[in-house]
This record gives C-alpha cells, structure tokens and sequence, in this order.
C-alpha cells in the first residue's frame, strides 16, 4: 500500500472511532437534520455542535447508517437533508379529486339533456334561448355524466347527447323515471308556479336504443368531443 492511501485508511478510520467516541454528537446532529425544512450545510450543523466535532466525520456515518433505510441522508447543493430512499418514492404518490363547481349554463345544459334526451346542441340552443359554447358541453362530457348517442338523420348529421350510468350514479337515481316532474320542481321552488298554458316537463327515456331519427355513430365521433377544454361561456352569454 502506498504512502498516501495508508493515510487516508487511517484518517477515515480515525475518524470513524471518533464518531464511535462520541455518539450524542451524532444524535444532535441527526436531530438537527430531522427538524429542519430546508437542507443544511456543515458550517450551519457545526455551530450546533460540541467545540471540537468532526461535522464531516458524522455525516458521513449518518449517511452510512442510513444507507439501506426507508430515508437516506443526501447532499443536495452541498447542503444535507434526509430524503425518502429513491426505490420507495412511489410510496409517496398521493392521489386526490378535485372538486369542480359547474357553471349555470353547465347545469342548464345538463337538465336539458337529461330531460330531452336524445338531444342535439341546436335543439339544446333553442331551449335555452342563447348560443352554447363547445366548451361547456366538453365539460359535461369530461365528467362522464353525458355521452354522444348517435347522430340526428337530418341536414349535418348533428350528435344527439344523452346520460350514463355515471349520471345516475352521482345523482343517487334508480333510472331517470326519478327525475323530479313539474309538481315536484314547482314544490322545490325550482319553477314559477305560474306557467304558460300547456307547459310541461318531459318524461325522459332510459332507453339506450336508437330512435328513429337517429343512426350510429361514425368512428372517431368519440375523439372529436374530447377536445381540450377551453373558457366557459364565451361573449358574454350563459
């Protein structure tokens, strides 16, 4: 063994029965480590330290100790902090829903889908009285509450829209026979008690076969309601 590596073996093992000398050093400074939120350098653990402390000496045991555990202490920047082992990182994959209030003209749209189904986003305008910007209906369609049936055998081929089972699920119904009807609404506070002459609430279908006016989809009729989602109702109008 040359000269020089026989002094760092023994410098390294010199320091290593330091460290063995002195343990509630290397409790402090794993202590420090621990409580800290931001990772730190030597100079900031030796002022904490007894007058004396080999501060590199004990990081490099603490990193040693460490090694195969559930953290690791790691240098980032030349600063140390612990860190949860590399291999175990998906443990701390946290997945969460968020929470997305629909706009009015979302929850509009999606009544009347739900009563009038099949529906097309033209015969939807003319309920509404106003235009009905893409960007709402992919909403809904990005919940799964709403689904493309087919499409309208008339000039353009419209889609005709209708609800999932997802649908039913979120709104606790058995089918959509137990949508509230024109006494229940009125009774909620939902509609005007008075109505015009021969004003009614339509009796939505479960069916999922196609009517008459309708056809199949074509394919890639999925993909083409899909598109990002952009603002909300646009110019003004809901």
């Amino acid at each position: 063994m040359s000269a020089s590596l026989a002094k760092k073996a023994i410098a390294v093992e010199n320091r290593a029965h330091a460290v063995a000398a002195r343990p509630e050093e290397l409790r402090l400074l794993e202590a420090m480590l621990f409580a800290s939120a931001e990772p730190l350098d030597q100079a900031a653990l030796a002022k904490r330290l007894p007058d004396g402390a080999d501060v590199k000496a004990l990081l490099e045991q603490l990193q040693a100790d460490y090694a195969m555990r559930g953290v690791n202490l790691v240098r980032v920047a030349n600063k140390w902090t612990f860190r949860t082992a590399a291999d175990l990182s998906w443990l701390m994959t946290r997945e969460s829903v968020e929470s997305r209030k629909l706009s009015r003209a979302a929850i509009e749209m999606l009544a009347i889908i739900a009563y009038h189904q099949p529906v097309t986003r033209a015969e939807i305008e003319e309920i509404r009285g106003v235009v009905t910007s893409k960007g709402t209906l992919d909403v809904l369609l990005e919940t799964g509450w709403i689904r493309p049936r087919g499409r309208r055998k008339t000039p353009g081929r419209p889609l005709t829209f209708g609800t999932t089972e997802a649908f039913l699920s979120q709104f606790t119904l058995e089918a959509l026979g137990d949508l509230p009807g024109l006494d229940e609404l009125k009774g909620a506070g939902l509609l005007d008690t008075r109505l015009p002459t021969g004003f009614n609430v339509p009796v939505p279908s479960d069916d999922p076969a196609l009517r008459d006016d309708e056809e199949p989809l074509d394919p890639g009729d999925l993909e083409l309601t899909l598109a990002p989602v952009p603002d909300e109702e646009t110019g003004g109008k809901s």
